[in-house]
């Protein structure tokens, strides 16, 4: 769905939009106003499960937070974009910085989890668009494959599945399976997230 306007938005003037109503979340794409695939149950499961595993992980180091749009730049045009989760280090974005806008530089990991409607195509498009923008890793969280893809800017995607252990010398003690995400998820096999 795009929230329909007469001409290209500006960011300034996407970031001053309303808000969507009930549960919609716009991406700004293209100098359009896009509206987000609203989650569903499997969706918010595996979110919360990977929210605690980052966070865990990186506290005290920086940023992770669900749902939060970033200013970046796509093709050369403004891009708003609003990954299912993201963590930002505090070597990237200062600690001191508390404003109620959109992360204003590219975090170090983006996470999206396909939801129904949506393809492991798209997704890796969209993947490879926040490595162009200075994003460091991009995760492609897939249910029906049951399957993490990690991005990297200067080397092939990796996939981990079942209990193959997802490392990354970027997130220095971060390690779990695909696996452990979908069971502690309670995501039953074969499923749309």
């Amino acid at each position: 769905m795009i929230l329909q306007t007469n001409n290209q938005l500006t960011l300034q003037e996407f970031l001053n939009l309303p808000p969507g109503e009930g549960d919609i979340t716009y991406e700004l794409v293209e100098g359009q106003a896009i509206a987000k695939m609203s989650p569903k149950f499997f969706h918010a499961k595996l979110t919360r499960v990977l929210l605690h595993l980052i966070e865990q992980c990186f506290e005290g180091r920086g940023e992770v937070c669900p749902e939060w749009a970033v200013a970046l730049t796509r093709r050369g045009k403004d891009w708003v974009p609003t990954p299912d989760i993201l963590y930002i280090s505090y070597e990237r974005l200062p600690t001191n910085w508390d404003e109620n806008e959109a992360c204003p530089v590219p975090p170090d990991l983006v996470i999206e989890i396909i939801s129904p409607g949506q393809t492991f195509g798209q997704m890796a498009a969209k993947a490879k668009d926040y490595l162009d923008a200075k994003v460091l890793r991009v995760w492609v969280v897939d249910s029906q494959a049951r399957s993490i893809t990690v991005f990297y800017p200067d080397a092939a995607p990796q996939t981990y599945i079942g209990a193959e252990l997802l490392t990354d010398i970027l997130f220095e003690g971060l390690e779990f399976t695909a696996e452990q995400v979908f069971q502690k998820a309670k995501i039953p096999p074969n499923t749309n997230s």
